[in-house]
């Protein structure tokens, strides 16, 4: 298996894993009533699996862009450059004074 999609699957299983500790802290701590309505309804399993699913989707994103951003290269040696104040010196322009109208 290539390693970007193996990478991927394991940052997706992450991100549904963080989701399912999400709703489950979610419910927990009762937000919004959430647990009430859960609990309290016919189809309270598909609204549940409904709200760990979409969950994970967005936290699978997270997770897999945070991955890829990770990789990238870290810059070596100085990071400042010449401040703009010392490069830039002010052009001098002359102008003649207009007489009259």
């Amino acid at each position: 298996m290539p390693k970007l999609i193996r990478l991927y699957i394991t940052q997706v299983a992450w991100g549904f894993a963080i989701s399912a500790i999400f709703v489950g802290v979610l419910l927990a701590l009762n937000v919004a009533n959430l647990r009430h309505l859960i609990t309290g309804s016919d189809i309270g399993l598909v609204a549940l699996a409904m709200i760990w699913f979409m969950n994970g989707i967005v936290f699978a994103g997270v997770q897999f862009a945070y991955a890829i951003m990770s990789m990238a290269e870290k810059p070596g040696g100085p990071r400042g450059g010449t401040p703009v104040s010392v490069r830039l010196k002010p052009a001098l322009i002359k102008q003649e004074a207009r007489t009259g109208r």
